[in-house]
């Protein structure tokens, strides 16, 4: 019989907060001119930077009732997301149930959070599954995000990219995942880049715009870098490390990188860019690696959905399987916890 544990939120910023929070950054990113010499200023130490994040990863320890708290925040942060070529709309209307109710009821129950009305941050689709997810989403105030501009390559044309995300808009997606085009920042052709991402910026009206820059195919801390500070120049709402089809991923050097060019912008701009690692974040040890590194690097402001997401499919599961064990004391079977 499982035990009946609350869990202690108290050293950490409450759950209510950061669930609120997807409403209190309804703000765009007005952008700023392009300014060369903020990029020429960007300089990165690989070696201080592997320093730094190799240290986060053993130095830190959240146990018992404060892993569990820092796991339900990484729930109500986590974009729920099916990309393959064999969705269906039943598929997705099953991901959008399990986007608002992610944790069991009976494991909320046990650990006193049943009142938080916790659910994921979003729902991401391709674009011929927004109006499904829109529908099934209804009433929730979860978000619909989409991935657009010839994701993930960014080989089609530029004008069938814009349509794409005017057309993902209109069938009712407010967050628009976009792709950059890699070649740009290979050959430093950063006006090229920004006027790319102002395009980009147009075309997504109101929704909020997260740029994906595939740190993987950048061949240099220096060019992700310089390519996050450039898409918030263009008026990125959020930088995002990957589209989860790359080789590699999301990592913590180069979330490091991305985090302190939003720490950096900030200073310049006053606005508050957020951050998206994504693809390669299976586990609950990994989730919370990433939500210490914001909050040192960043702050609690972030530490919500309005300023911070998982691009999850997997990792859902693994949240649920770790707080099934805080509550019982075992390790429950995959198939206890089903996501789709």
């Amino acid at each position: 019989m499982a035990k009946i544990v609350k869990v202690e939120t108290s050293r950490t910023p409450p759950l209510q907060e950061a669930v609120a929070e997807r409403d209190n950054h309804g703000l765009l990113n007005p952008g700023t001119p392009f300014n060369p010499g903020w990029v020429d200023d960007i300089h990165i130490n690989r070696s201080a930077v592997e320093r730094r994040t190799d240290s986060l990863k053993t130095r830190r320890a959240l146990k018992k009732e404060w892993q569990a708290a820092w796991l339900l925040r990484a729930v109500s942060c986590m974009d729920l997301t099916t990309l393959s070529g064999d969705d269906t709309p039943g598929r997705v209307k099953r991901l959008c149930s399990k986007a608002k109710n992610p944790v069991r009821r009976d494991i909320l129950e046990a650990l006193g959070a049943q009142s938080l009305g916790l659910t994921t941050g979003a729902v991401c689709v391709y674009h011929s599954m927004v109006e499904t997810a829109v529908a099934a989403l209804e009433g929730s105030g979860i978000p619909v995000a989409a991935v657009s501009t010839g994701f993930p390559a960014c080989m089609a044309p530029l004008e069938i990219r814009l349509t794409e995300i005017k057309a993902s808009v209109a069938a009712g997606a407010t967050e628009i995942d976009i792709v950059i085009t890699r070649h740009f920042v290979l050959t430093q052709n950063w006006s090229a880049l920004y006027d790319e991402v102002c395009a980009y910026r147009e075309a997504c009206g109101k929704a909020h715009m997260k740029t994906i820059i595939s740190t993987g195919q950048l061949a240099t801390m220096n060019n992700v870098a310089k390519a996050s500070m450039v898409c918030m120049m263009a008026g990125a709402d959020f930088i995002k490390t990957s589209t989860g089809m790359e080789t590699v991923n999301a990592t913590l050097p180069v979330s490091l990188v991305m985090v302190r060019m939003i720490r950096r912008y900030h200073e310049l701009t006053g606005f508050r860019v957020g951050f998206k690692p994504a693809g390669g974040i299976s586990t609950a040890k990994d989730s919370l690696n990433y939500l210490v590194l914001i909050k040192e690097e960043l702050g609690d402001e972030w530490l919500g959905p309005g300023l911070f997401r998982f691009g999850a499919s997997s990792l859902l599961g693994d949240i649920e399987r770790q707080l099934e064990h805080f509550v019982t004391g075992q390790y429950s079977a995959s198939h206890r916890h089903p996501i789709a």
